[in-house]
């Protein structure tokens, strides 16, 4: 029995499976991923890196600059959900998926249909002014370049920055559907992100299944291994 067919047999006898989904799971819809050599973290086109304009300290110190990265490097307004998300909401239809917990802040979970998704470093789909409050959708944060066009106060993104805590309702939620499943599929991720990798020692259920395209640090723990695009591996499982 291959990969594949194992993860299918898998698949088949459990009701009760989560999703842990990482940056690899936005990689197949053209948003790049931050860590790889083409990674976001690898750009050299700001003067300051990456990693630091993504922190709360230079939110707060560098609006210009911070939105100057923001809207052109983290938003992927013509971004569709792929064959995994796709996958994914075929099997919450069937009420085999209870949750999907995702690193990811694009959305796409939801765009292609899935309902009960847990962001855990936020969405770039919600943005509020800081002055008024009013609602922003990604458009029109870039539309109006950060700033409220009705008070004139800065539009903050509902994204999870450096120095910033996670949701504690959402980790909550998150750990609570890992502590509970049956079935843990992590994809998409190295599981180099802390805190979020630390959730999955959380997991007491029969299968942990691991699909991503390079190594991670919990392969040996892990029922079934499978190195190959997470779009290309949901696909085949889930195809009747």
């Amino acid at each position: 029995m291959n990969e594949i067919e194992q993860l299918k047999k898998i698949i088949k006898e459990t009701n009760n499976i989560v999703f842990f989904g990482g940056a690899g799971v936005s990689t197949e819809s053209n948003i790049p991923d931050f860590r790889s050599n083409n990674g976001i973290y690898k750009q050299n086109k700001y003067l300051y890196p990456a990693e630091q304009m993504l922190s709360r300290s230079f939110y707060i110190s560098h609006k210009k600059e911070f939105y100057d990265f923001y809207l052109h490097e983290m938003i992927y307004v013509n971004a569709k959900p792929n064959d995994a998300h796709y996958a994914l909401t075929k099997l919450e239809k069937e009420n085999k998926l209870k949750a999907i917990i995702t690193q990811n802040i694009d959305g796409l979970h939801q765009e292609s249909g899935s309902k009960n998704v847990l962001e855990l470093h936020g969405s770039v789909k919600r943005n509020h002014c800081e002055k008024c409050h009013k609602f922003y959708d990604e458009k029109e944060i870039i539309q109006y370049n950060g700033i409220c066009p009705i008070c004139h106060g800065y539009i903050e993104p509902d994204v999870v920055l450096y120095e910033d805590p996670l949701n504690e309702e959402i980790v909550n939620k998150a750990i609570k559907a890992i502590r509970s499943c049956d079935t843990l599929i992590v994809g998409g991720t190295s599981l180099n992100v802390y805190p979020a990798a630390m959730y999955i020692n959380f997991f007491q259920g029969d299968n942990l299944i691991l699909i991503n395209m390079s190594p991670t640090s919990f392969d040996n723990y892990a029922n079934l291994v499978i190195h190959d695009k997470i779009g290309k591996v949901l696909k085949e499982v889930t195809n009747e």
